[in-house]
């Protein structure tokens, strides 16, 4: 699949609008989070005629607000949750080696042996990282791709995770599971990728009314209502699934995150693992970042009543996630480390007990109106869940699909591993684009303009992100708005100060593609 003429932006949406209200097509999926860009990539594979819709933008809710990290399903294994492990260190396998090693990497976990951590949780976690590689053997996942864990010595242990606190540390427990380049680019990379099979993706067309025969949408630029008529259709819409369909009912939990400088931690080249006091499997993990930050996470905490567009941390839940981490550092976290903090909602099926010991299982349920509702499951299982999603679908409406692809379909720029590190690119940019890195480098909608020194050089010195890739994201990647751009395509919105500070450049991004001529 050439990814030359792909382009998501403001004129291919146009004439997509126009298509959707014009025609009847197989599949509307509402949603496009990670679950719903699958959908529609899964439907678009079989041939069926597919309208992807979203209220705001392609991950604009819980599929950007995660910790980055493709699990294995060990979790899982504790709670005796074999299916769902099982499909976990599958999902993690088909994204690391098959549909986007470009965006994934394996990422070191280390457990410090630390005096905080006893001499059961350690057992614990040794013999939980041994059944995790049993996992990852069942899966047929290489060591090439995910090694083996192993016990390190002090001296590694400290050379990984420099901030330690050194005195008394035995050494370490080191196992591997996956990360993402970022969750928002993986949902980017699924919507583009269907777009390449013909499913029209739309941003900022929110659906006001839906049934199994359609729904009635407002394009939120321009104010217009408009009809679109559908043979099926798939809520993916999270945890504001309820809201279109009442009869769907959740149980959301907040996981925050706080994001601090890598420097703060001694640049960290491990995941840094601290157990919770009192608990047997809960983690607070420290997930260091290519471009200079670290996430701190995560928490599990209930949530009621309204479900907000975005979700803000508590308070208490940042004192706690710093606390943790500090019980295991040198030099303790304060709050003024702390540069930015992001909450995502986990869309869990209601039932009884606490939210962090419900099942991360999904569901796929119709509606009396005819209304298929894909909810439940997480990120690393997105594609199983949406390939349920369209087997229903096909089932319901009767129609003429074949069977599910998308484990063998590398999404746009997916490469093997050996392709991408003899791309004659910066590493940063096939991180984040894979084989669409010259794509970026060479914009074919700015012709020769696109060799302009100025454009290729970072924005400040905290932020890497340079103004080809704004540009890209405008012209290739769908983005409508400053906030598109800043907060799902490059990710610089998650720390507030480099946020304000890119603003600028996003706006100079816009300009700059207004002036040029109209792209076909």
């Amino acid at each position: 699949m050439t990814s030359l003429n792909i382009a998501l932006n403001a004129q291919r949406r146009e004439a997509d609008l126009n298509f959707a209200s014009t025609n009847t097509v197989d599949v509307l999926v509402v949603g496009l989070g990670v679950t719903g860009a699958g959908a529609a990539l899964d439907a678009a594979a079989r041939g069926l005629s597919v309208v992807a819709i979203d209220a705001h933008d392609m991950a604009w809710g819980t599929s950007r607000w995660s910790s980055k990290l493709v699990h294995g399903g060990l979790r899982y294994l504790a709670k005796a949750q074999f299916d769902v492990a099982y499909e976990s260190a599958v999902e993690r396998g088909i994204l690391m080696s098959r549909t986007a090693p470009h965006l994934t990497r394996p990422v070191p976990m280390l457990l410090p042996l630390a005096p905080p951590v006893t001499a059961m949780q350690s057992s614990l976690a040794g013999i939980g990282f041994i059944a995790g590689d049993v996992l990852r053997r069942t899966a047929h996942t290489p060591t090439s791709v995910l090694p083996s864990p192993r016990f390190i010595s002090a001296h590694r242990t400290a050379s990984l995770a420099p901030a330690l606190r050194q005195q008394a540390l035995r050494g370490g427990l080191l196992a591997w599971d996956g990360q993402l380049e970022d969750d928002a680019r993986l949902v980017i990379g699924l919507a583009r990728t269907a777009a390449a099979l013909n499913a029209r993706i739309l941003t900022h067309t929110k659906a006001t009314a839906i049934t199994g025969e359609g729904a009635t949408v407002t394009d939120t630029r321009t104010g217009e209502t408009l009809h679109i008529s559908a043979r099926t259709v798939i809520n993916a819409t999270g945890v504001w699934a309820s809201n279109l369909v009442p009869e769907v009912r959740l149980k959301p939990s907040r996981g925050t995150h706080i994001v601090v400088r890598s420097h703060t931690l001694g640049n960290p080249t491990a995941a840094l693992t601290v157990p919770v006091p009192g608990e047997t499997n809960r983690f607070v993990f420290a997930l260091p970042q290519p471009d200079g930050l670290t996430y701190i996470g995560l928490t599990d905490e209930p949530t009621h009543g309204d479900v907000p567009d975005i979700p803000l941390p508590a308070e208490t839940e940042i004192d706690f996630l710093l606390s943790t981490m500090n019980r295991v550092i040198e030099q303790p976290l304060t709050r003024s480390d702390v540069v930015g903090a992001f909450a995502g909602l986990r869309p869990l099926l209601d039932s009884d007990g606490h939210t962090a010991d419900l099942s991360r299982r999904h569901a796929v349920i119709t509606s009396r109106n005819g209304v298929i509702t894909v909810v439940g499951g997480k990120l690393t299982t997105y594609r199983t869940m949406a390939a349920d999603a369209i087997d229903h679908a096909v089932k319901y409406a009767h129609l003429d699909a074949g069977p599910c692809l998308t484990a063998n379909l590398p999404l746009l720029g997916a490469a093997p591993r050996r392709t991408l590190r003899g791309l004659n690119a910066p590493a940063r940019l096939v991180r984040r684009y894979g084989r669409e890195a010259n794509l970026v480098l060479n914009n074919p909608v700015l012709g020769t303009a696109s060799q302009d020194p100025a454009l290729h050089t970072p924005i400040s010195e905290t932020i890497p992100t340079t103004m080809a890739e704004m540009i890209f994201g405008i012209t290739h990647e769908g983005a409508l708005t400053i906030d598109d751009l800043l907060d799902r395509r490059t990710r610089i919105g998650l720390v507030p100060t480099d946020r304000r500070i890119a603003e600028q450049a996003a706006l100079e991004a816009f300009k700059l593609v207004e002036l040029l001529p109209v792209q076909a």
